[in-house]
């Protein structure tokens, strides 16, 4: 989990939700399955919108690349239509085409009409190589470890070298998933917005606190990672609008001392739960109720905030690893105390 409400890892404007969590917008939920056997350090995270059928029930979504050096799938049809129609998975590189038949099994299995009577299913897959420290090439996730994942699903959840981000490196200390939320006031009403990342980027010694170096100076090496940002809220926004907010997370990057290196995949998925968009055009019309364009800012800055806090909370949740080759990854953590 997050750091508790009294104790963010930044001065920040906005307070956290109670748990600070992306699990704070209600009726998400995060799961993880983690393979840690000696070479094999990796594994698959599930986020759920919420706990009923995704496809029949699609959520307004909307999406931002930074920089595209990354396999992600599904990402565009859902930057066409605006809807998210599975739950998205976070795993290695190399099994993202795993994960992508599971959710297709998955959906199979809860909507007999999809391929018969309706269209296919679009998965949201992203990934990040975590072939550093662990053997990608033996491709050891299976769709079972996917399906372990979505069942593991809960409000509560582990961070750090967990699930999809058991084998992930950040800025030369070990990362993995994190996550944050920030409150937004409006007037008369309070929305969330929760941050879950996946770390797995960023130069030895560019990290930053408030604008000053967190972790120990070394040699700087190329950024060849990737990081993933998905950002869920409860303010009833359009896709465009889920565009708008996915644009923001790159603020919480670069305040943590990211340059979006070139080598790098960075992108950010966004998504609300304040509505339901039936699959089925039953009706001619949507009644769909949207936040006035007067009123983002709060909740960019919402965003921006979480998503800084969830980068230094994957830092810090992690453990050093130890894998292929011999390889270990020393946590910031164990960093810090040897200064």
């Amino acid at each position: 989990m997050g750091c508790p409400a009294d104790q963010t890892l930044f001065p920040s404007r906005l307070p956290p939700g109670p748990r600070n969590a992306i699990t704070d917008v209600a009726g998400v939920a995060v799961g993880h399955c983690t393979l840690d056997r000696g070479d094999l350090q990796t594994g698959v995270t599930a986020v759920l919108p919420h706990g009923g059928n995704l496809f029949r029930e699609k959520v307004p979504a909307g999406c931002a690349v930074f920089n595209g050096f990354g396999k992600t799938m599904g990402l565009m049809q859902l930057a066409e239509l605006g809807t998210l129609e599975t739950p998205i998975v976070l795993t290695n590189t190399l099994s993202a085409g795993t994960a992508y038949t599971a959710l297709v099994r998955r959906a199979l299995e809860e909507n007999p009409s999809i391929g018969v009577t309706t269209g296919t299913v679009n998965p949201l897959v992203c990934e990040c190589n975590d072939g550093q420290l662990n053997d990608i090439r033996s491709l050891p996730i299976t769709e079972d470890h996917v399906f372990q994942a979505l069942a593991a699903a809960a409000p509560g959840f582990a961070e750090g070298a967990v699930g999809a981000g058991r084998g992930m490196v950040c800025y030369g200390c070990k990362g993995g998933i994190g996550t944050a939320s920030r409150l937004a006031e409006l007037p008369g009403q309070a929305f969330t917005v929760g941050a879950l990342v996946l770390t797995n980027y960023g130069r030895a010694g560019d990290l930053r606190l408030l604008g000053r170096p967190l972790a120990p100076q070394g040699e700087v090496t190329p950024d060849r990672g990737s990081v993933i940002t998905l950002l869920a809220t409860d303010a009833p926004l359009s896709a465009r609008q889920l565009d708008r907010l996915s644009r923001r997370a790159i603020a919480g990057l670069c305040r943590s001392g990211s340059i979006i290196g070139s080598g790098s995949g960075e992108l950010a998925v966004s998504f609300s739960t304040a509505c339901r968009v039936p699959h089925a055009g039953d009706a001619l019309f949507l009644d769909l109720r949207v936040l006035h364009e007067d009123y983002m800012d709060t909740l960019f800055a919402a965003a921006a905030e979480a998503v800084e806090d969830a980068v230094y909370s994957s830092l810090l949740h992690a453990e050093t690893v130890t894998g292929v080759r011999g390889t270990t990854v020393a946590s910031l953590r164990e960093k810090l105390a040897d200064e």
